[in-house]
């Protein structure tokens, strides 16, 4: 993981999420909807926002999914890949669950980019390190089985949310999207520039552990 400087909300994430979610979280709570929809009005489940099932909130946020894809240059705000056209899976994750926090539910800063296979990992974890206030050197690649690993200027003070985001960020099937990218720069295959692009954390930990190509560094 490397840090993440959030994108400028938009243009147009205010009507397209944020005042459709708003209106269904009134409808949701037993008040009348604030934008105008077609179809049948929404039946109340509960009294008080916090009360709202996770499972009730309408999914506008995946209406924000090609803002965050280009606002983030299709890269996982967590492994720090590149997302594939047609094969990357990309998602919205929610870094307050939808669970806890119904108020951030329709957020843009809320909003983080994801693969799909680290969402369905996360789940409603809250103790894990926000890419977004993520310091440089809080993380490290090793480069035996790439997994990623504590940094040498990992906090203390943070190590509960460190060592559970390691546990998230070391999937098999992400070790191995490592590997490949570690071997195709090696090999020649591809050149650093396009490693910068497309696994930028990778190309930080060999240029920090004096593995670049002669001619890269």
């Amino acid at each position: 993981m490397i840090p993440v400087t959030p994108a400028p909300e938009p243009p147009g994430f205010d009507a397209k999420v944020r005042q459709k979610g708003l209106s269904a979280i009134a409808e949701l709570t037993g008040h009348g909807a604030r934008v105008p929809r077609r179809g049948r009005r929404r039946r109340r489940v509960a009294t008080r926002e916090q009360d709202i099932p996770a499972g009730s909130f309408p999914p506008y946020w995946r209406d924000a999914l090609d803002d965050l894809l280009q606002s983030y240059d299709r890269r996982c705000a967590f492994l720090a890949l590149y997302l594939e056209h047609g094969t990357g899976n990309p998602s919205v994750d929610h870094m307050l669950p939808k669970s806890k926090r119904w108020d951030a539910i329709y957020e843009w800063l809320n909003y983080r980019l994801c693969a799909a296979g680290i969402n369905a990992r996360k789940k409603d974890l809250t103790s894990l390190i926000d890419p977004f206030t993520c310091k440089p050197g809080w993380f490290s690649l090793e480069l035996v089985g790439f997994q990623v690993i504590q940094g040498p200027r990992s906090p203390s003070a943070n190590a509960a949310a460190v060592n559970a985001t390691l546990e998230l960020l070391n999937g098999i099937e992400f070790c191995r999207a490592r590997e490949e990218y570690v071997s195709s720069y090696e090999s020649g295959h591809i050149d650093l520039p396009y490693l910068e692009r497309r696994a930028p954390f990778v190309a930080l930990e060999l240029r920090r552990q004096g593995r670049l190509r002669p001619g890269d560094r």
